[in-house]
Formats: C-alpha cells, structure tokens, sequence
C-alpha cells in the first residue's frame, strides 16, 4: 500500500514539508560518503528556508499548549488509559519546554557561522559548491567521515526541539483519523466533510500493484479524488476503474 497525504492548511503543508526535510536529514546523517553528506548540509538549509518564518515557533507553541489542554481533559475517563495519557502529556509538556527555551527563531545561532553561510550562498548557485569556489568546504569534504557526521550533528542540535515538536503534533493528528475502505466508481470518489469538526489531513492507502495515482482535491466542506494511470511519456490520464482504497481523515 502507498500512503498519500493532503492537507487542508498551509500550517498542516509546513509541518508535512518539514517532516519530509527532517526525515531525509536524519537518512543522510547516517551515511559515510562526503556526498551524503553534501546533501545533508543542502537538506538543513532548506529546512533553515521554512523555519525562517516568522510565525512559525509561535504556531508550534500554540499547537502543543492546545494539545496539552485537550489531552488533559481526558483525565478521569475511564475509556482513556491514565499511564497512556501521562506519557502523551509528558511528551507535549517536554517538547514544549525545549522549543519556548530556545532564544530566537529555530536554527538561528547557524545564521551567524560564517564557514556555513558562505556554503550556504555559494549552495544556491548551480555547481557553486566546486572546489575552486569554496576550497575550505572542498577541504572538510575531504575530511574523516566521523569528523563531517559530528559537526552535521552540532549544526542539526538547535534544530531538533522543532523536529520533535512537529513529529509529535503530527503522530496526533495521524491517529486522530480512523481509516475506513471506500470505493472510487469509474476512478472518482466525492464525499461531504463532517460539520462541527475542522478537518486538517487526509490519508489515503493505495494498493501499489494497481498502478493508480490519486489526484485529491479539498476544501472546509468536500473533497474529491479521481485515479489517475501514468502514461510513457510522464502524463497523467484519467482511469475509469472502480478500485478500493483506505481513507481516514484527521481532525
């Protein structure tokens, strides 16, 4: 099965893109090869890009502080396990500790590393990265792997309480969603939104042997699907099959 997510809003689509970023750093990192980890500074410079925004500690903060009072009212419920439920609180009150501790904006003390600034300006320009260009970079490179890999690792350090953040509000609102079979008729699907709940994501599971690619479309009050198969030359055409998948959305 293939797993596609849709988001709702640009805030689900940020902490989706950093995810997406972290998860390939933390793959890279683990890699010997100087040009893994070229990559890997190239990953943590486009996740400095996103945490650059202005708002977006403050979103994070204020999503934890909610989650904390939402799983807290929980307390008391005998449906709910206690010990499940102080573990969850611990997490959110941990991960909420370590961002609002950090001075500035996520990744801000790299911004004033010189050595990583001029990679970085140099990184924006196709092939600017040669050794001619940068001959101290050419240089680490060239260096032990274990010497790359721990300064990777002090540079990613400032970045981690954001990563934690983010990967715990997102388990949350996975698991909020209870997936359920449907069925696409002539390769289309359509369904009304729940009222009174504010959808934030969409999963949707794929069997990969059909060959089917979902395009899915959304707003507040619907979304739609419609299966679509990959042509030789890289187009996308309109299936009209009726196939099963598994969708669950996540409030």
């Amino acid at each position: 099965m293939i797993l596609y997510e849709y988001p709702f809003n640009e805030r689900i689509r940020t902490y989706l893109r950093l995810e997406h970023l972290f998860g390939r750093l933390g793959q890279l990192l683990q890699r010997e090869s100087a040009l893994d980890h070229h990559f890997a500074l190239l990953t943590l410079f486009e996740v400095m890009d996103v945490t650059s925004r202005a708002d977006l500690k403050s979103d994070v903060l204020k999503d934890l502080e909610k989650q904390k009072g939402l799983m807290a009212a929980y307390r008391g419920n005998p449906a709910i396990s206690e010990a499940s439920l102080d573990a969850l609180l611990t997490q959110l009150e941990r991960a909420f500790a370590q961002l609002s501790g950090q001075m500035g904006k996520p990744g801000h003390d790299l911004t004033e590393h010189e050595w990583l600034m001029a990679v970085r300006s140099r990184a924006a320009m196709p092939g600017g990265t040669c050794g001619f260009d940068l001959p101290a970079y050419h240089t680490w490179q060239h260096g032990q792997a274990a010497n790359r890999r721990a300064d990777l690792n002090r540079w990613v350090a400032s970045l981690e309480p954001m990563a934690q953040a983010i990967a715990l509000l997102l388990q949350i609102l996975r698991t909020s969603g209870k997936p359920r079979m449907m069925t696409a008729t002539a390769g289309q699907y359509q369904m009304g939104l729940p009222q009174g709940r504010t959808v934030q994501l969409l999963r949707l599971r794929l069997d990969e042997s059909m060959g089917l690619v979902p395009e899915i479309s959304g707003n507040r009050l619907a979304v739609s699907v419609r299966l679509m198969r990959m042509q030789p030359d890289g187009k996308l055409q309109a299936e009209r099959v009726d196939a099963p998948f598994e969708l669950a959305l996540c409030a």
